[in-house]
């Protein structure tokens, strides 16, 4: 019989933001952003603890009220505008293996994304089960293909890349994707040995939905949210 996995979801909910003040704790749906991303991750049997990472007493307390782990709060060279988000999920991880023994990997879930469902964390989940030395990462089909971005050289337009597809049809595009931020999953060790939060390559989780994909920046992304809520709650998002 297989072993069980061992996944640590973290939570980073850093206090500052230049684009929407305190927006981790901004009201969503009557409760705090961050806890959108908790209740996501909560009865999913592989993830053995939900850390909170945060400078911001408020939200600590938040986060422990909603039952989640924040065992301290994070050192203030991890809560500037320079830190990165490798050095913030490493600082996590070394805490949590000495304290509570090892684990397979860590799933990255940032507090942006409201709205990701349970179900593409277990989905993330298999991949990962499937190949555990290969980092899961969401992904979603672009907007804009990159073969018919354009750039200025003086004062004109002109294609991206020499091999461009602006003769073609959208239909006869090779299909594009990007990374929505939704969703990063890394075997244990990956942060440890390349000191980088993306690979070039990794498994792809695919999620279509517009709204599991949102990303909250600012002020327009958090309307956008409270819009996609009230559609949803009236049973016509998809």
């Amino acid at each position: 019989m297989t072993e069980a996995l061992r996944i640590l979801a973290l939570i980073p909910a850093r206090a500052g933001s230049k684009r929407l003040t305190g927006k981790n704790k901004r009201l969503l749906g009557g409760k705090p952003l961050i806890c959108w991303s908790i209740e996501s991750a909560q009865g999913i049997t592989e993830i053995c603890d939900i850390l909170v990472s945060t400078d911001d007493p408020e939200i600590a307390e938040i986060s422990k009220a909603a039952g989640v782990l924040v065992p301290w709060l994070r050192p203030e060279e991890l809560a500037t505008d320079t830190a990165t988000s490798v050095d913030v999920a490493l600082h996590a991880l070394n805490w949590y293996e000495k304290e509570h023994g090892e684990i397979d990997g860590l799933l990255l879930l940032q507090p942006t994304s409201p709205f990701r469902s349970v179900q593409s964390i277990e989905k993330a989940l298999q991949i990962f089960e499937n190949d555990p030395s290969c980092p899961v990462v969401s992904i979603s089909p672009t907007h804009a293909h990159p073969l018919w971005a354009m750039k200025l050289e003086g004062d004109y337009c002109v294609p991206f890349f020499d091999e461009h597809g602006l003769n073609k049809r959208s239909q006869d595009l090779e299909p594009a994707y990007t990374v929505n931020g939704s969703i990063y999953l890394y075997p244990k060790d990956y942060l440890r040995n390349t000191q980088s939060d993306l690979a070039i390559n990794y498994r792809s989780l695919i999620i279509e939905s517009q709204s599991e994909v949102l990303d909250i920046d600012d002020i327009n992304d958090f309307d956008m949210a409270e819009k996609m809520l009230s559609i949803s709650l009236s049973g016509n998002l998809k």
